[in-house]
């Protein structure tokens, strides 16, 4: 029985260095809003907040975190306080009566409240697959920029896809990738405001998610095989 339990809790462990591996995000940041209840798995509960964090551009990016109350308290969570979170960058469907929405949250697996100066405000590590033809442009100022949507395996055969914006001679490596390509960037969690039209003189405003992208390399597959 314990040999059993043993190799369970190998596979389990393997399982989370594979899954740290292919995707590992860090943000240090201000607590913007408190904690609230998202969900309940297993008698397990989870909370979501917002982590204010500085761009070098004098911007901001507000990026959503999801914890476990075993992690810690929500109540420890106070708005203004600093906080170091590591973990990863996931994605579920939020579904509604007008359909279902890609969400994204940075996942904690980590977290230290307070001041931390050597910490990394923001940076991300992915490594997936390309799993819809990248789309390249330019931007109204001339930029070069793709959108790629990357999937990312995590444990328990569960994916998560994550939207990931490249720059430059990052965007034109990427139109020339293929579906089902395997690539690794680093770059960092962003959030963006963009207004959407849902009647003819009336405009929402809302908030995408996304990551990035500062530097991507595309993987060997065969050597991997």
């Amino acid at each position: 029985m314990n040999i059993m339990l043993n190799e369970i809790e190998l596979r389990e462990e393997k399982s989370k260095m594979e899954a740290q591996v292919t995707n590992s995000a860090k943000v240090y940041g201000t607590v913007s809003a408190a904690a609230e209840f998202s969900h309940e798995v297993y008698g397990e509960g989870f909370y979501t907040f917002f982590v204010t964090v500085p761009r070098l551009s004098d911007t901001n990016d507000i990026i959503p975190v999801m914890i476990s109350e075993r992690l810690i308290s929500p109540d420890e969570i106070a708005l203004g306080e600093k906080v170091l979170i590591n973990g990863q960058f996931r994605s579920y469907n939020n579904y509604s009566d007008t359909g279902s929405k890609l969400m994204l949250t940075l996942f904690a697996r980590e977290i230290l409240m307070g001041e931390n100066e050597s910490a990394v405000p923001n940076e991300i590590t992915l490594t997936g697959f390309i799993c819809k033809p990248p789309v390249y442009r330019h931007t109204p100022f001339g930029r070069e920029i793709a959108d790629i949507l990357l999937a990312v395996n995590r444990s328990y055969n569960k994916s998560d896809y994550i939207p990931c914006i490249a720059w430059g001679r990052n965007a034109r490596f990427c139109k020339g990738l293929e579906v089902g390509s395997k690539i690794t960037l680093t770059g960092r969690m962003q959030s963006r405001e963009y207004r959407k039209k849902i009647d003819e003189d009336e405009y929402v405003t809302k908030t995408a998610y996304e990551v990035s992208v500062i530097k991507l390399e595309e993987c060997n597959l065969a050597a991997e095989a």
